[in-house]
């Protein structure tokens, strides 16, 4: 989950505003990052140290380990190799990463730009000619006319002292917006590879919802062949074929749907991974191809804050904010401006490099705002209500990331111990069909009594392969909650020999 080659050399710009600061103060507020709220868990009631198991791979109990981290290709922890695969593809590949990648690139160029227009100098070289016609009436002269070649060759230099630090907080505010769009990057990977890994774990729960319904229809196919055999026989009623028909009827007439939302979750793969819903190439999944991740790290409260990437950019937005604060108090104390220019001009082109025909000046300018209409005041007013509102987006960031993680949490807890009662209903149903298929052949039961068993088979057998999927799909979901474990990736040293 590391960035390209191209972005990685991209620096943190904190540093680099400090070494460059020129003499002066800086006005407007200094940045501080918010503090993490005062909490050291996600829930009301505290989590069981494991949950609930259930038989099968899709059982196994799962143990919380608050303050473990989290790795940062955290998907490898289900132990599948074509979803590593397709995951590494779709890192490559993806348009949405390159489009974040670029973004990125942009938002750097930008701060150079900037960089060297208002911290350094601008030096100019100048090279005129020109012809003039001399009217000699504004000497006192009328009727002396002549004309007049004039040429100029100069450098010029001019450079505004950021004495109250505006330029300093415009930079400072570039350099926030690198870190958002970098967190946005983090938050473009982690949303891709929890995106794939969720779809892959609904294909598999789709193809087992798919396998078990035509089961149950080859079941009750079987079972419609024997009616028509009794009533052939006169053993039972046409109103116990025509309903054994209707089941059945209604049995295949959930496969189109499930088999329209699984050519859809196909389709959402290939285009995550970069690819054409056409390509062949992408893999299959079913639920066994998944192992369960026994051990599911638990970022402590105080560090989420500090890793998960939609908190961080929203953090970067309000530090950008701050900084736009003192650009906007800047531009109401007076502007200094240093100027120079060294040349000659001449009247032949090989005069205007004669040193006799040197000219030269220096200048220095101050602009003091006085009077502007109340206008400065209201930019300084709208920056600190820009900032406010930032801050109460970087809140409700922070309010909707603890509760993603206290949703997820629970929904784990709930799913091992939804499994397991699913799998009592899936074994219960099972027996009481198989029993009651063996009373109704020794006439102990009506076959109402085994229309209603095949029912309720039929329903636990769905519902199982929902409850196995939901346990993996949650576990996807409590990673991509936590931040994904993106800063636990290879140093750009190690990465940039490795493929994603």
């Amino acid at each position: 989950m590391a960035p390209t080659p191209r972005t990685r050399w991209i620096p943190h710009y904190g540093a680099a505003l400090c070494c460059t600061a020129l003499a002066g103060c800086m006005v407007g507020p200094d940045y501080r990052s918010p503090a993490a709220p005062p909490t050291d868990h996600y829930t009301v009631t505290p989590l069981p140290e494991q949950t609930a198991s259930a038989p099968g791979a899709a059982g196994v109990p799962q143990r919380f380990a608050p303050g473990q981290d989290i790795p940062a290709e955290w998907w490898t922890l289900f132990h599948c190799e074509p979803l590593d695969t397709l995951i590494r593809q779709a890192l490559a590949d993806s348009p949405n990463i390159a489009s974040a990648q670029a973004v990125l690139r942009q938002a750097h160029e930008n701060y150079l730009a900037q960089f060297g227009g208002s911290l350094l100098p601008s030096v100019n070289a100048q090279l005129n000619g020109q012809r003039e016609k001399f009217n000699g009436v504004t000497f006192g002269e009328p009727g002396v006319v002549d004309y007049l070649n004039l040429y100029n060759a100069s450098v010029n230099v001019s450079y505004k002292l950021d004495v109250f630090g505006g330029a300093r907080r415009q930079l400072e505010g570039l350099a926030a917006q690198i870190d958002y769009q970098r967190y946005q990057l983090q938050g473009a990977y982690l949303a891709l590879t929890a995106n794939i890994v969720t779809a892959a774990v609904k294909e598999a729960s789709l193809r087992a919802q798919i396998d078990a319904t035509e089961r149950i229809a080859t079941d009750e196919d079987q079972q419609l062949q024997v009616l028509n055999q009794q009533f052939e026989l006169g053993g039972v009623a046409k109103t116990a074929v025509l309903a054994q028909q209707t089941l059945l009827a209604q049995t295949r007439a959930t496969l189109p749907p499930l088999a329209q939302s699984l050519d859809q979750t196909r389709h959402q793969l290939a285009v995550l991974a970069g690819m054409l819903p056409s390509d062949p190439a992408l893999p299959e999944f079913r639920l066994e191809m998944f192992t369960l991740p026994q051990t599911l790290p638990v970022t402590l409260p105080s560090s989420l804050v500090k890793q998960r990437p939609d908190i961080l950019a929203s953090a970067a937005l309000l530090h950008q904010a701050s900084a736009q604060i003192g650009v906007a108090t800047a531009a109401m104390y007076p502007q200094i401006t240093l100027s120079a220019s060294y040349g000659t001009e001449a009247l032949t082109p090989a005069g205007a490099f004669q040193q006799a025909n040197t000219i030269w000046s220096l200048g220095a300018g101050i602009l003091q705002p006085i009077f502007q209409g109340g206008q400065l005041r209201a930019q300084k007013r709208a920056a600190v209500d820009a900032y406010d509102q930032a801050n109460a987006q970087y809140r409700a960031t922070v309010l909707l990331a603890f509760q993603n993680v206290a949703d997820s949490l629970r929904a784990l807890d709930h799913d091992a111990t939804g499994l397991k009662a699913q799998t009592e209903a899936w074994r219960a149903a099972s027996d009481s069909l198989t029993l009651t298929r063996g009373q109704y052949r020794v006439g102990g039961v009506s076959y109402l009594a085994l229309l209603d068993a095949q029912r309720q088979y039929q329903q636990t057998v769905v519902s199982l392969a929902q409850a196995q999927a939901s346990r993996y799909a949650d576990t996807a979901a409590l990673f991509q909650a936590l931040g994904g474990g993106w800063w636990n990736a290879p140093p750009p040293e190690a990465a940039a020999d490795t493929p994603h």
